[in-house]
C-alpha cells in the first residue's frame, strides 16, 4: 500500500484526515485503549503494537488498524518512528 492509497482508503471508510505522528526512539506507550478506531501507515522507523491476541511490527510502507476499545501497548524502535494516524469516531 502506498501513502496515497492509505489516505484514499481512510477517507473512503469515514476516517478523519491522517495526522503525522513523530515519536522518539525507545518510546513506550503502556497498555491503553482509544475511544476511536485507528489506522496507521508507517513512513519510517519501526512501531510494534502488542494486543492480547496479536503483535504487529510495522516498518515503512506497512499499515495496521485497531478497533475502538482494544487494549494495546506501543513500542518504538531504535530509530524512532514517523507514521500517519487516521481516527474514526464510534
Amino acid at each position: 500500500m502506498t501513502e496515497q492509497e492509505f489516505r484514499d482508503a481512510a477517507q473512503k471508510d469515514g476516517y478523519d484526515a491522517p495526522a503525522l505522528v513523530d515519536w522518539e526512539a525507545g518510546l513506550v506507550n503502556e497498555d491503553h485503549t482509544h475511544e476511536f478506531s485507528a489506522r496507521i501507515f508507517v513512513l519510517s522507523g519501526e512501531l510494534k503494537v502488542v494486543c492480547a491476541d496479536r503483535t504487529s511490527i510495522c516498518h515503512a510502507g506497512d499499515n495496521d488498524a485497531l478497533a475502538a476499545g482494544i487494549m494495546h501497548a506501543e513500542y518504538v524502535g531504535s530509530d524512532g518512528v514517523k507514521f500517519l494516524a487516521a481516527r474514526k469516531a464510534v
